[in-house]
């Protein structure tokens, strides 16, 4: 990529972006900075123009689902915590592709405590297990299970056990191609619950992702078919690459740290670098990253995800570079709420769930109280950015589109950061898109894989940029005063004491 000397900035206000001079800046000069600051990430993967497709709409990612499943060739592997109880049109579509091409495999991997809560009704293990009985060895059906299950936890009921920890990563592949989200296979991400969708068009990137399932999947319990009520048998295979954690917990650890540290370590021959004779036809560079946090001993997390991000947001050394950040279950990292603070950038934006939009708003028992705990975080943060002095410069805006639940009401579950170069081009040239929230829990208790993508392709800047819009067009601005004037916004003591108590799980 193409460099050129830092820009200096002149501020001559504190307060508007338009008194702010940037002289000497082409842009091309943060994405060597990022590159720099991520040189330690192995495994990237160089794209060319046209091999990223960013759709916008549940809908969008149900139909290419589908189309891709059944022009499937050789492969389909998905990730997804769970697949809907009532998904009976895709694994139609995966069976039908099953049919019509005797080469295709299929492989699933969803959460083993999620993925089984049901039990003995349907739930995700018993429905594809279906899959395993009509076509046997060619579809391998994985559940993992955090290894914090063991002993008196497996006592918890189990609407709770999943704060535990789960297998959190979406991964849609097929063949040669993969799509990162943060959407699950159920109903209402196909339809109105908003998230975000990337379609790589690359087959060192999917067979990448492909690994990263099966590595995942051979620490996991297989599903088998049976003909007892549950129509499911768990299993651990001889051919795992871990003890079975119910067992021997420490020693499942163990082996796990090593298999995976060697794993994220990477090689540069796990990407397409070392093929590449002109890099000025590869516009695109994806850098895979993952948290792993709870296969790892304590002391030594080589998961790469947290790294890489805040390796990135320590690049915001410019004011005008322009960044958005959301989340639907707003409960960010310390570490990244501190960097985004402390950015010098006046123009930051932070696009949230309204409550109206929490997919847990109205929900029976402990989860109905989630939407006004993330409120009150909400609150919070603006609390932070007023102690900061970045009224100005940093934006919180709710999502809102109806009311959840309720006709033609969605939920809103993106996650995701973007940034732009210094300069006059506010579109994003960076953007981290997968299945983390951004969390203390998304760093300590679950399984997650996203992808950071730099590039200076002007369509994909564009598409971007039109990903970006699409989300804010139904926001509004929420300030401490809206906190002070809507009584809806008034958030009970007990919710309060809960959420200091309980937020690393949230």
């Amino acid at each position: 990529m193409k460099s050129a000397s830092m820009a200096t900035v002149t501020k001559e206000s504190e307060q508007e972006v338009n008194k702010l001079t940037l002289t000497g800046q082409d842009g091309s000069s943060f994405l060597k900075t990022v590159q720099e600051k991520l040189s330690y990430l192995n495994t990237r993967v160089f794209l060319r123009r046209g091999e990223v497709e960013v759709l916008d709409h549940p809908a969008q990612f149900y139909t290419s689902l589908k189309e891709k499943i059944s022009a499937a060739h050789e492969r389909v592997f998905m990730a997804s915590l769970y697949l809907g109880k009532t998904e009976n049109e895709l694994l139609s579509c995966i069976s039908d592709s099953l049919r019509k091409n005797k080469d295709l495999k299929v492989y699933f991997l969803v959460d083993g405590l999620r993925g089984t809560r049901e039990t003995p009704n349907k739930c995700s293990a018993s429905l594809l297990a279906g899959l395993e009985k009509e076509f046997g060895e060619r579809v391998e059906i994985r559940l993992y299970r955090t290894p914090e299950f063991v002993g008196w936890k497996t006592l918890i009921p189990k609407r709770f056990n999943e704060g535990l920890g789960l297998q959190h990563m979406k991964i849609y592949g097929i063949d040669e191609e993969v799509i990162l989200s943060g959407a699950n296979l159920s109903n209402d991400y196909f339809t109105n619950r908003q998230d975000r969708y990337y379609v790589f068009k690359n087959k060192f990137l999917a067979e990448y992702y492909f690994k990263v399932h099966q590595l995942i999947s051979n620490i996991s319990y297989r599903a088998r078919y049976a003909s007892s009520p549950q129509k499911y048998d768990l299993e651990w295979p001889k051919s795992n690459l871990a003890v079975e954690p119910m067992k021997d917990k420490h020693k499942f650890i163990e082996q796990c740290s090593s298999l995976l540290s060697k794993f994220l370590r990477g090689s540069s021959s796990m990407g397409n670098a070392h093929l590449i004779k002109d890099f000025s036809q590869y516009p695109t560079i994806v850098y895979p990253v993952s948290q792993f946090t709870p296969l790892f001993h304590p002391n030594n997390d080589l998961s790469t995800e947290k790294p890489g991000i805040i390796s990135i947001l320590s690049c915001m050394s410019n004011p005008l570079s322009k960044w958005t950040f959301t989340a639907g279950y707003f409960n960010m990292l310390p570490e990244i709420k501190q960097r985004l603070l402390d950015s010098p950038s006046v123009q930051g934006q932070v696009i949230t769930a309204s409550p109206y939009a929490n997919g847990f708003f109205q929900s029976a028992g402990v989860s109905g109280h989630l939407p006004d705990a993330y409120l009150y975080l909400s609150h919070a943060f603006l609390k932070d950015v007023h102690r900061h002095g970045k009224e100005n410069h940093i934006k919180l805006r709710e999502w809102k589109h109806g009311v959840v639940n309720q006709p033609n009401g969605w939920s809103y579950h993106a996650k995701g950061l973007w940034l732009s170069e210094p300069g006059d081009d506010k579109r994003p040239s960076l953007t981290i898109v997968g299945s983390s929230n951004y969390t203390r829990r998304a760093y300590s208790l679950d399984i997650e894989t996203n992808a950071i993508v730099l590039t200076q392709d002007e369509e994909l800047k564009s598409d971007m940029q039109r990903e970006v819009t699409n989300l804010l067009k139904n926001t509004k601005e929420v300030t401490l005063e809206s906190f002070e004037k809507e009584p809806d916004r008034n958030i009970g003591t007990g919710v309060k004491l809960a959420t200091k108590l309980l937020g690393n799980r949230l």
